[in-house]
C-alpha cells in the first residue's frame, strides 16, 4: 500500500542542505540559513532542458521584487553543482542561464525533492514551488507537471497577499492585488466587502 501524501502547508518546512552555485562559486546552504526571512524554494526537473531556463531566468530577472518583500529565492534540481555552473556559464541566447542572482541547489542525492514530495518515479523533480514563512512553516505550495512553466508574477502576488494577511489580520479574496479591498474574516465583518460588490 502506498504511503499517504499530505499537503505540506501549515507544517514546518523539511530541512534541506547541500552545495549550491552562488555567484558562480560553490557554497554550502541549508534551510536554517533562511530562518527569520521568507523563502521561495522552487524545484525544476533538469539542467539543459527547455522550459526550465525560462523559469530560472525569470525569477532572477525579478529578484528585486522578492527582495523588496524580504524574500529570498532558491532553485533546486537533482543535477550536480558542476552541471549548474556549466549551464550558468552558457549564454542565454544558446539556451543557457547566464548570470543568476540567487542560489541553485544541487540536490544530487534527491533528499530535498523527496522531502518536499516532488520526486517523480523517473527520478526528476516536478515543478514544485513553496513559500516558507519566517517561522519556517510552509504557507503556500503548488506542484504541477513538467510541460508548463510557472508565473513569477503570480508567486509575487501570493507572497504579498500572505504578508498582508500576517500584518493586518484581514484576508484576501480571489485575484487580490496590492491596494485592492480585503475582507474581515468573520460573518459580520465580511459583509462590508460583499456589500461593496453590489
Amino acid at each position: 500500500m502506498s504511503e499517504t501524501i499530505r499537503p505540506l502547508v501549515q507544517h514546518p518546512a523539511p530541512d534541506f542542505k547541500g552545495t549550491a552555485v552562488v555567484n558562480k562559486e560553490f557554497k554550502e546552504i541549508s534551510l536554517k540559513d533562511y530562518r527569520g526571512k521568507w523563502l521561495c524554494l522552487f524545484f525544476y526537473p533538469l539542467d539543459f532542458t527547455f522550459v526550465c531556463p525560462t523559469e530560472i531566468t525569470a525569477f532572477s530577472d525579478q529578484l528585486d521584487g522578492f527582495k523588496k518583500l524580504g524574500c529570498e529565492v532558491v532553485g533546486a534540481s537533482i543535477d550536480s553543482q558542476f552541471s549548474h555552473l556549466a549551464w550558468i556559464n552558457t549564454p542565454r541566447a544558446e539556451g543557457g542561464l547566464g548570470e543568476i542572482k540567487y542560489p541553485l541547489l544541487a540536490d544530487v542525492n534527491k533528499n530535498a525533492a523527496k522531502a518536499y514530495q516532488v520526486l517523480t518515479d523517473d527520478g526528476v523533480a516536478l515543478r514544485g514551488l513553496f513559500l516558507i514563512n519566517p517561522q519556517g512553516k510552509i504557507a503556500y505550495q503548488v506542484v504541477h507537471d513538467l510541460g508548463v512553466g510557472r508565473s513569477v508574477e503570480e508567486t509575487l502576488r501570493v507572497l504579498e497577499a500572505f504578508q498582508y494577511v500576517e500584518k493586518h489580520g484581514e484576508v484576501c479574496p480571489a485575484n487580490w492585488k496590492k491596494g485592492a479591498t480585503t475582507m474581515k474574516p468573520d460573518p459580520k465583518g465580511s459583509q462590508e466587502y460583499f456589500n461593496k460588490l453590489k
